[in-house]
C-alpha cells in the first residue's frame, strides 16, 4: 500500500507542475498580447483629431439670423458646430455686450463671423476672450478704435446720402426722444436695389418687409478697442456691394491685416454665393485649429 501511495503521489504532482506550467503560458500569452494591443492603441490616441471650433454668425443690421441659413446648412453638413444668436441691433457697445456674454458660455475654440453692422459688433465683443481663434469679416465694418459705422460709409454707399429720408424711415423708440435716437428701417423702394441687388427682386421684396430695424444710436456711437489687433482675421469682399463699396471694405480689412478674399457679389453675398463665403469661413477654421 505505501509503494501504491507513493506511486500516486508521484504522479499526482506530475500531472499538477503540468497544470501550472499550461496555466503560466496561458496568462504569459495573455500579457503579451495586452502588451501588443497596448503598444497599438498609443499611436492612435495621440493622433486624434483636434475637436473643430464652434462657428458662430452674427447677422447685421435690416436683417435676422436667418440670412445665414444656406452658409449655416453648409458648415453644419461639414461637420460644424454653429450658433447664430440674434443680434438686438441697438448700439454697438450695447449688442457687443449682448454678444460677449454669449460667447462667454461657449467652451473650446471659437470662429466668430459677421456682416455688415455685424462687424462693427464682433470687432469690440471678441475682445479679450481668448477661446476666439479667428474673426471673419462678410463685407462687413472693420472699425478701428474711435471710428463709427456713419464715418465708414464711404462715398458712393446707397446710404451716404445728404437727406436720410430719402432712404430710410425712422420710428420713434417709446419713453426715449427721437432727437436722440430712433428707430431705421431701409424704405422698401430702396432696399431691393440698396440692399439686395443680385437676387431676385420677389426675394428683395421679402426681406425688405421682414427686416429687423436698427437704432441710429447704433450708426454714430464709437467703436472701442478692436479685437483684430490681437485675433487673426479674415475679409471677404464683395465686388458688387452698394451698401460698403469694395473700395471701403478693402481699406478697412488691410487696415486690420485680414486675409482678404475677393468675389463678384452683392452685400447680402451670404444668400447669393453662400458656397463662397463658407469657404472663407472654413478657411479661418482651419488654419486657427
Amino acid at each position: 500500500m505505501h509503494h501504491r501511495d507513493n506511486t500516486f503521489a508521484v504522479a499526482l504532482r506530475k500531472h499538477t507542475v503540468a497544470w501550472a506550467a499550461a496555466i503560466a503560458g496561458v496568462v504569459a500569452l495573455a500579457a503579451l498580447f495586452a502588451s501588443s494591443s497596448s503598444a497599438r492603441a498609443v499611436p492612435a490616441h495621440h493622433t486624434k483629431a483636434p475637436a473643430k471650433p464652434t462657428i458662430v454668425l452674427v447677422h447685421g443690421a435690416w436683417a435676422d439670423g436667418s440670412s445665414w441659413s444656406s452658409v449655416t446648412e453648409r458648415l453644419q453638413a461639414d461637420g460644424y458646430t454653429v450658433d447664430v444668436p440674434p443680434n438686438t441691433l441697438r448700439g454697438v457697445s450695447e449688442d457687443s455686450a449682448n454678444l460677449a456674454s454669449y460667447l462667454s458660455r461657449i467652451d473650446g475654440p471659437i470662429v466668430l463671423a459677421g456682416h455688415s453692422y455685424g462687424g462693427a459688433v464682433i470687432t469690440n465683443a471678441a475682445t479679450g476672450n481668448a477661446n476666439v481663434k479667428a474673426l471673419v469679416y462678410v463685407d462687413a465694418f472693420i472699425p478701428d478704435q474711435n471710428q463709427t459705422v456713419f464715418s465708414l460709409t464711404p462715398q458712393g454707399s446707397c446710404f451716404a446720402v445728404q437727406d436720410l429720408t430719402t432712404v430710410f424711415r425712422f420710428v420713434p423708440i417709446p419713453g426715449i426722444d427721437p432727437a436722440q435716437d430712433a428707430d431705421t428701417y431701409v424704405l422698401p423702394n430702396v432696399f431691393p436695389h440698396c440692399f439686395a441687388n443680385g437676387l431676385p427682386a420677389q426675394e428683395g421684396a421679402v426681406l425688405a418687409a421682414s427686416q429687423r430695424p436698427l437704432a441710429t444710436a447704433a450708426l454714430f456711437e464709437p467703436s472701442g478697442v478692436p479685437a483684430w489687433k490681437t485675433i487673426p482675421s479674415w475679409a471677404l469682399v464683395g465686388l458688387d456691394d452698394h451698401v460698403i463699396p469694395p473700395a471701403g471694405q478693402l481699406a478697412m480689412a488691410r487696415n486690420a491685416g485680414a486675409k482678404i478674399t475677393e468675389i463678384h457679389a452683392p452685400h447680402l453675398s451670404m444668400l447669393s454665393d453662400p458656397d463662397a463665403v463658407t469657404k472663407v469661413i472654413e478657411r479661418a477654421a482651419k488654419a486657427t485649429s
